[in-house]
């Protein structure tokens, strides 16, 4: 993918089809320790262990629609090529957290992308689905959460 808005996307969607009813997306670039976070959490079905194990493997997939799952792979593979690493949290019935660090200024770092664009797709596709992002810059904090709207 080219650019981080894109896996965004992607993981987000998985969530909504791991029926997920509420979706917080946090979004941390910390200049002062060279780090951009993504944290993806959800509420959905979760994953058991043995799938949570496979998760990253891009020949695994739940869905029986294709033979390969390429979301998490790619993600995990776009923070590793800038100094970065992915970590899966997930239980089933309780949902999943997805969280990938960046090094913020390593060259190899995919761009933000249109994020704006990314939240208003997923707004405006999912409007059953409650939705928080929150982007955090050197302490400035954007906020916006659909339950308040």
């Amino acid at each position: 993918m080219e650019d981080l808005s894109l896996h965004i996307l992607d993981i987000a969607e998985n969530s909504i089809s791991g029926s997920a009813k509420t979706i917080e997306i946090r979004i941390d670039e910390d200049r002062t320790k060279d780090l951009l976070t993504i944290e993806i959490k959800d509420d959905g079905k979760g994953m058991d262990e043995q799938t949570l194990q496979k998760a990253l493997d891009p020949f695994f997939t739940t869905r029986t629609t294709r033979r390969v799952g390429l979301g998490l792979p790619l993600l995990a593979q776009s923070a590793r090529e800038s100094g970065g690493e992915i970590e899966l949290n997930s239980e089933p019935g309780r949902g999943t957290i997805v969280k990938a660090t960046f090094v913020h200024s390593h060259v190899d770092r995919r761009p933000m992308g249109d994020i704006d664009e990314t939240i208003r797709t997923l707004v405006a596709g999912h409007p059953e689905i409650e939705f928080l992002y929150e982007h955090k810059t050197n302490g400035s904090i954007y906020h916006f959460d659909t339950r308040d709207c």
